[in-house]
């Protein structure tokens, strides 16, 4: 193979990726998606996505895409399709259905307009995500490939989202017709296994494809940024970041703040829980709210504080490993994890060796956790250089790449000199 191959292995294909979150979001899955999407279209492939208007972490829809029906981008050589879908600012399990089926109608309905795809990427969440890309991979007689970023199934049992118990059926109804059918099934994390497994796909088919790290290592002065946040050298910061959702269980995080008033805590990001959090934390003077910080100072940012936090509640088993833990890793800090002993986000909390687990829902065991790390700062130093080395030998952007690479190209080489289904 030449080096031009090399370099270009997806020339002369054309890919269609389904994701109902992508750039400019900054947090969740739209980050992964965009960077395997731009990455397709610079190894050659003509680029499609298919996904939403930008409202995520905030479950608003940003102003400049605000009455908007559908559009065409171009970003960084991929064509990116934009349909409307109806945006829950508070989360039930029928608000949510209403947002899954606006995505899947307006998706079905006006699907990307290009030469046939030979193969559909598609993201799940969303469900809606899912069962199109599994429509449309179907309507052009290619092959399907489903990466599973969480289980909404699951998720409705487990999240404590108002009526999740009906939802669940249905969630988990739409996850088995995305996936039982697709050529090959990408997971990020082993601990989905079981559980796809159980909605009919052979195990042989399932791949795990793990999230990279999509952030920067951090570059400012420690001190400097301490100082711009109003972070005194003296006193204690935990810092959470990211989604204000049901499952994280954030209430974990301003009932500590509330038993120590010495600790400051900070809960930087956005959701559809985070008018309640501040209500929940009327009159702590020791807790602030941030808002989703920039690519330019986010890692700067985690790097800042003591201890970082990733909450999760204690239903919450095998139905989602938080993608904050690639960028927690980065910043060198120490992990407190407040979560489930034996789900996915411990088992990825406990191989890296850069945090400690304590038990979920359970502010004194977090405290005892935190006043441990801040009272032995070499050792909480040596914990949080663990995360940056677990990065270099297991989530790299190269190395997460790669994988799906070696999935796209598993699937394309199978599918070559067959008839089409």
């Amino acid at each position: 193979m030449s080096d031009a191959d090399r370099h270009k292995p997806f020339e002369d294909r054309t890919l269609l990726v389904v994701s109902t979150n992508y750039a400019p979001e900054l947090t969740g899955i739209g980050p992964y998606a965009a960077q395997l999407a731009e990455h397709w279209a610079a190894s050659g492939a003509e680029t499609h996505v298919l996904t939403g208007m930008p409202h995520y972490p905030s479950w608003r829809t940003e102003a400049e895409y605000r009455g908007v029906w559908r559009v065409a981008e171009k970003r960084a050589g991929v064509t990116v399709h934009r349909r409307r879908h109806y945006v829950p600012p508070r989360q039930t399990a029928l608000r949510r259905a209403a947002f899954e089926a606006t995505v899947l109608g307006h998706g079905l309905l006006s699907p990307p307009v290009s030469r046939p795809p030979d193969a559909v990427i598609s993201q799940m969440p969303s469900l809606a995500g899912g069962v199109i890309g599994a429509r449309l991979a179907g309507r052009h007689r290619v092959p399907h490939i489903p990466v599973v970023q969480d289980l909404m199934g699951a998720a409705a049992a487990q999240s404590g989202i108002r009526g999740g118990g009906r939802a669940a059926a249905v969630a988990s109804a739409a996850e088995r017709y995305a996936l039982r059918g697709a050529a090959l099934v990408g997971v990020i994390h082993e601990s989905f296994v079981p559980r796809v497994t159980e909605y009919g796909v052979d195990p042989g088919r399932i791949r795990i494809v793990p999230n990279w790290s999509h952030v920067q290592a951090p570059s400012a002065d420690r001190a400097g940024t301490r100082a711009r946040l109003g972070w005194s050298e003296g006193a204690p910061v935990v810092l959470h970041s990211g989604n204000m959702g049901l499952k994280q269980g954030l209430e974990v995080l301003i009932d500590a703040a509330r038993l120590a008033p010495e600790i400051r805590f900070v809960l930087m990001g956005d959701g559809n829980q985070r008018a309640a959090l501040l209500g929940r934390a009327t009159g702590l003077r020791n807790l602030d709210f941030l808002p989703p910080a920039g690519t330019d100072e986010f890692t700067d940012i985690l790097a800042a504080a003591d201890v970082l936090a990733v909450t999760q509640r204690a239903s919450v088993l095998d139905m989602s490993v938080p993608s904050k833990l690639t960028s927690y890793f980065v910043s060198g800090r120490p992990v407190v994890a407040s979560v489930a002993d034996g789900g996915g986000t411990a088992q990825e909390v406990h191989r890296s060796g850069a945090g400690i687990l304590v038990a979920p829902e359970d502010p004194a065991a977090l405290l005892s956790a935190v006043r441990k790390l801040f009272e032995a700062p070499a050792e909480a130093d040596r914990i949080g250089a663990n995360g940056p080395q677990y990065v270099a030998r297991h989530l790299s952007r190269e190395a997460g790449l790669a994988r799906f690479d070696a999935l796209l190209t598993e699937v394309l080489a199978d599918a070559q000199g067959r008839p089409r289904r």
